[in-house]
């Protein structure tokens, strides 16, 4: 996950807490961030304020042209004279939805060739009908974009969308597109198992194996969220500790890829040469069996990372502290039929991606 759609997702996510949060914190406006006022009234006013489309258009060509941004709309900012544009106060958005409205028919006329990939989000709203909204901005696979309010190409630099030298215009349009392959954790399984085959869980070498343990499954999968073909994607995996000699995690159904020789543990796999993915294309890599048991004596942790030639790489990571993982087994284990929420609680607070 970029760090503009980490942002969005907290918004999404904690509301107009994560704005009283950045607030409180003096966040101030950086590369992917950026705060604005409103200036358009919703009783009154019939489109967009010129002023909201300038700044709307700058930010889609900044942000879009670079690495993608946020807004948030409704938050006055403040100079520092240390640290720059912070975030001061709550200057709630009139009329919300109206604005929404407003913002997404500018959106494909705010820069040439247009953004399809904006989404606005209302953080909240009031009794009122004011309140908050956010307008996350990812990198465009088409850049360079112009913004239509002054024909001007604007790159992010620092907490400023600003006009882009004529050597980095050049090197821009000189650039082919790139593929970009999303990570997807899909097919997943919790359930109890029993020790009762040796071949599958534990051999008859290991004293005292636990009766029980539990099994969470899943596949990895790359999407190729671009407009171009991905070609030689890739996916290496490493377990650094399972968090018990009990403890076995297994990549398994990785036929289709080349398999590179590695430690035990670690998986190193690549599409073979004659594979191409084409565009909004998903291709599965492995599935993973991770077997916990309820003797904990470690951390569990997992490093993976996926990617395709040209291709920025995607890091992933499955990290638990032993006594979390104690904890968890052991709810699981006992709580069977909260095998939905524990699965949520598994892959949304220790798989970070």
């Amino acid at each position: 996950m970029s760090r503009a759609e980490d942002i969005f997702q907290k918004l999404v996510y904690f509301g107009e807490d994560a704005i009283d949060d950045f607030i409180i914190n003096m966040q101030t406006e950086e590369l992917f961030l950026d705060f604005k006022q409103a200036i358009s009234i919703g009783k009154n006013g019939a489109t967009l304020h010129k002023d909201d489309r300038k700044n709307l258009a700058k930010c889609i060509s900044g942000f879009g042209n670079s690495e993608g941004g946020v807004v948030v709309w409704g938050v006055e900012c403040s100079r520092d004279v240390e640290i720059g544009d912070v975030a001061k106060a709550k200057v709630k958005v009139k009329n919300v939805y109206r604005f929404l409205s407003w913002l997404e028919n500018a959106i494909s006329g705010c820069t040439i060739p247009s953004h399809n990939k904006v989404r606005n989000h209302i953080i909240s709203v009031d009794k009122n009908g004011d309140g908050f909204i956010a307008t996350y901005i990812p990198k465009s696979d088409q850049a360079p974009l112009m913004s239509t309010v002054g024909n001007n190409i604007y790159i992010r630099s620092g907490s400023n969308n600003v006009p882009a030298p004529y050597s980095v215009i050049a090197g821009m349009f000189g650039r082919r597109p790139q593929p970009n392959v999303e990570l997807l954790i899909q097919d997943k399984t919790l359930e109890v198992i029993e020790n009762v085959d040796e071949d599958i869980l534990y051999p008859q070498s290991i004293d005292n194996p636990p009766e029980k343990s539990i099994k969470i499954s899943f596949s990895i999968r790359g999407q190729n969220d671009s407009n171009v073909i991905a070609r030689e994607l890739y996916l290496s995996c490493n377990v650094a500790s399972t968090g018990s000699e009990y403890n076995k995690v297994r990549f398994l159904n990785y036929n289709q890829m080349d398999y590179i020789p590695n430690l035990d543990g670690n998986l190193n796999i690549i599409t073979r040469p004659e594979l191409r993915l084409p565009p909004m294309g998903s291709l599965k890599f492995t599935n993973v069996d991770i077997v916990l048991s309820p003797l904990v004596d470690e951390d569990l942790l997992i490093d993976g990372v996926i990617g395709a030639d040209g291709a920025a790489p995607k890091n992933f990571r499955i990290y638990i502290p032993k006594n979390k993982l104690r904890s968890f087994v052991a709810k699981a284990l006992h709580e069977e039929e909260n095998k939905q929420i524990l699965l949520t609680e598994f892959f949304n607070e220790y798989m970070v991606m």
